[in-house]
C-alpha cells in the first residue's frame, strides 16, 4: 500500500514513520530544514518504545511523489485549506483522504478544497513533537489512531479495512468506526480543555492538574464541551466528564498539549477550531461557555502568532 502523510510532524510522522518502518512504502510532503534532514539522514523516531529510522519519500511538492492510495493528512487546522490544496496531486481516482487533524471541522476544510474526495474524519492519540529537523519524539504511551468507515462504497472501505491491519502490523492501534462525530466529540471535549488550560497557565499536566483549583475550572471547560456536543447531536458517553477529568490527572506530570509547543514558539494557534469553535457552536446553539469564552479571549490575540507590543 503507498501511503502519503501530509505532513510528517510530531502525529504525522511518528504514524508514517512506523507505517515505513513496518515495510509500507510511505510518502510525505514536507519543507525547510525538516525536509532536507529526511532526505539526507531519514525519519528518525525516538522514545520509551524503542528508536527507529523511517526511510521515507519526501518532497515539498506533491506533483513529485505520484499517486497514492491513502493519504493522511496530520497538519494544524488553519493549515487544512492549504494543505489540501498542495496535495492534489497525490490522489487518483480510488485514494482515500484520512482527517487526524485535532477538532471537528477539519474533515469539512479538507473536504471543501478536495472536491469529489473521500475525506474520512479521524482522530490521533499520540503526544510527539519535532524535537529537531528530521527527528520525531514521542513522549507518552498513547499510540493510536480511528477513523470514519466509508459509507456506500464497498472498495474503500475493503481498502480503509487493509488500512486498519497495516497500521497494526506497525506496531500502533487503529480502529475503523461507524460514528465518527461521537469518536471526534469524545477526544475534543478533553483536548479543547486541556490545549487551553496547558496554553494559558503555560505549565504540563503535572502542576495544574494536581491543583484542585484548576482541576475545578477544567471540569467546568468539560462539561460546557459536552453539553455542547449533545446539542449538536454527538452521542458522546454517558459518563465523558468523569472520564475526561480522570484523565487529565493521568497525564504524565511533564505533558503539554500541542497548541502549548506553538504559543511557547511565538508561532500561530489552532485556538480557533478548539475553545473558540465551542464558544461559536455554544451561541449557534443557545448553550452558554463562559469558562471556554474567559480561555479563549486569553488565547485569541496570540492565534496569528505572538503579538508585537509596541
Amino acid at each position: 500500500m503507498r501511503i502519503a502523510i501530509v505532513a510528517p510532524g510530531g502525529v504525522g510522522g511518528y504514524f508514517g514513520g512506523l507505517l515505513a518502518v513496518a515495510g509500507e512504502d510511505v510518502v510525505a510532503v514536507a519543507r525547510g530544514a525538516h525536509l532536507e534532514a529526511i532526505k539526507a539522514g531519514g525519519l528518525r523516531i525516538e522514545g520509551s518504545r524503542g528508536n527507529h529510522v523511517a526511510r521515507i519519500g519526501a518532497n515539498d511538492n506533491a506533483g513529485s511523489l505520484g499517486t497514492v492510495d491513502v493519504v493522511l493528512f496530520a497538519v494544524k487546522l488553519f493549515q487544512a485549506e492549504a494543505a489540501a490544496h498542495a496535495a492534489a496531486p497525490l490522489f487518483g481516482p480510488q485514494t482515500l483522504a484520512i482527517s487526524l487533524l485535532n477538532g471537528i471541522d477539519g474533515p469539512d476544510k479538507l473536504a471543501a478544497a478536495l472536491p469529489g474526495v473521500p475525506v474520512l474524519g479521524g482522530s490521533a492519540y499520540v503526544s510527539a513533537v519535532i524535537a529537531e529537523p528530521g527527528l520525531v519524539r514521542y513522549t507518552s504511551a498513547m499510540s493510536s489512531i480511528v477513523f470514519g468507515a466509508p459509507q456506500g462504497d464497498e472498495a474503500a472501505r475493503a481498502k480503509a479495512a487493509d488500512f486498519v491491519a497495516r497500521c497494526k502490523k506497525a506496531g500502533f492501534s487503529a480502529e475503523m468506526v461507524e460514528d465518527i462525530q461521537s469518536s471526534l466529540w469524545t477526544k475534543f471535549i478533553g483536548l479543547a480543555a486541556n490545549a487551553a488550560l496547558t496554553s494559558a497557565a503555560r505549565l504540563p499536566a503535572g502542576p495544574l492538574y494536581s491543583d484542585p483549583d484548576v482541576i475545578e475550572v477544567a471540569a467546568a471547560l468539560i462539561t460546557e464541551g459536552t453539553e455542547v456536543a449533545r446539542a449538536a447531536g454527538a452521542k458522546v458517553p454517558a459518563d465523558i466528564e468523569a472520564v475526561s477529568v480522570g484523565r487529565l490527572k493521568q497525564f504524565p506530570p511533564g505533558m503539554y498539549a500541542s497548541m502549548y509547543h506553538d504559543i511557547a514558539k511565538g508561532g500561530p494557534l489552532e485556538v480557533d477550531g478548539l475553545s473558540g469553535y465551542i464558544v461559536r457552536e455554544g451561541r449557534r446553539l443557545g448553550v452558554p461557555t463562559p469558562y471556554h469564552a474567559a480561555l479563549y479571549a486569553v488565547l485569541k490575540p496570540h492565534r496569528a502568532g505572538t503579538p508585537k507590543v509596541g
